[in-house]
This record gives C-alpha cells, structure tokens and sequence, in this order.
C-alpha cells in the first residue's frame, strides 16, 4: 500500500511471533515490526519513523502485563488498533482486557484466518475515524485535524477540506491510478461548478504543499489519465 499498513508483533514466544510475523508480512503485504518485550515495543512506538497502524499484543510478557502497557499506549496517545493475545479466555479476563484499551481479545491457540479478519476489521472502523493516522511517504497523515506531519523536518502542514479528500481517497486506492473524473465524481458530486479544472487546481496547490518539487512531483503522481499517490515513496520522502 502506499503505504503498507504496518502492525506491531509484542509476542515473547518466538514461534509465535515468527509465524505472524511471516504470514502477516508475506501473504498479507503488512509492514511488520516485532518485540519481545515491552521495553521493546516501547522503542519502537517512540521511533517516529517507525509508524505503527495496530498492535498485536501478547499479556503474558517477561518485562510486565500487556493490559498495562496497553493502558499506557491509550494515554500517550496511541489511538490505533490494539488486539490482544492470551492463553485465558474467561469473561474476567477479557472484560480487564478491553477495560485497559484494548479492541479486541484473541485467546490462544488461534487461527491464523480469524486473526487476520478481525484485525482488517478494526483496521477498517479506525480508518473511518476522525482519529485514524496514515503514514503517506515521509508524513504522519491526520485527516480528521487536517494535517500532515512531515517526520524529515519535524513542520505541519495544514490542509483544506479538499486536500484531505484526495489524499483519503487516493491513498485508499493502494497505489492504484485514480482517474480525473472519478475523482470529480467523488468529491464533487454532480455541481456543476466543479470541472477537470477544479480538481487540478486543487492537485497543484497539494503539491505545492507536500512535494520538493511540486513540478517533478515524486509522491502525488499523474499516472493514466489520472492521479496516485507513488507506492515507491520511502518515509524519507524519495523514491
């Protein structure tokens, strides 16, 4: 994806962790960053360049309960996705689990197919959040602020309503050219102020926006008859 979605691992078993890792990277097409312990999990979550969309947590870890550093994550501000793993399954369990933060509670042993279905399905209630952030080349995107944060030199960069409903709309389409009158179609409706030159004009102020060189633009690309956004850009903004 344009960026892949990427999932946090947070699994001492190393089986189990090399299994999801492997399956969820390869066969999914995820982005996949592991921990086998909290302190970890902790580096890797403080590591701006390493933007995690969902976490898959284990409770059971060598350095500390996970339904507590779940609880820590919600109050730094972690909003994403966070679906636990555990060898109980009793009511109990699961009501302090999901009572700490959590979206979900899978216990152990688990299918590998059940797994993958509810994370995509709490993938899919976040991304319609006000509160979903998407990594989009060297930037943190925040649809529901507006906002782009360029990870490289640490500046925001603030969006119209328009903007932010080509860059959602375009980044849901995987890399995938999006053609001009779909995406009129789309944003526009059937105003008839709104013309291919509305929408380009909207396309050239973005880039001057988010691009290096809004006229070799690198990330928001024109490609068959319409507009993507370059799956091939790293987070450091080059291709």
């Amino acid at each position: 994806m344009l960026a892949k979605q990427s999932i946090l691992i947070v699994e001492d078993d190393a089986t189990v962790r090399e299994i999801l890792a492997d399956q969820l990277a390869g066969e999914h097409g995820f982005t996949i960053f592991t921990a086998e312990t909290l302190g970890e999990a902790d580096t890797i979550i403080a590591d701006e360049r390493r933007h995690c969309d969902a976490v898959i947590l284990d409770i059971g870890m060598p350095d500390g309960d996970g339904r507590d550093f779940c609880s820590k994550l919600r109050r730094q501000g972690h909003k994403g996705p966070v679906i636990m793993l555990t060898g109980r399954d009793d009511e109990a369990d699961i009501i302090h689990g999901l009572n700490s933060g959590a979206d979900d509670y899978v216990a152990k042993p688990f299918r590998l197919n059940g797994l993958l279905a509810r994370l995509r399905a709490q993938l899919r209630i976040f991304e319609s959040s006000d509160e979903a952030i998407f990594s989009v080349g060297r930037y943190a995107f925040h649809p529901g602020k507006k906002l782009l944060h360029d990870r490289v030199k640490n500046r925001r960069v603030w969006l119209t309503t328009k903007e932010v409903a080509i860059l959602k709309f375009l980044y849901r389409s995987h890399g995938s050219p999006v053609d001009r009158q779909l995406l009129l179609q789309e944003l526009w409706g059937h105003s008839a102020a709104a013309s291919v030159h509305t929408l380009e004009t909207h396309i050239h102020r973005l880039r001057k926006k988010i691009e290096r060189d809004p006229k070799c633009p690198t990330m928001l690309v024109t490609m068959g008859g319409g507009y993507c956004i370059n799956p091939e850009v790293s987070p450091a903004g080059e291709v």
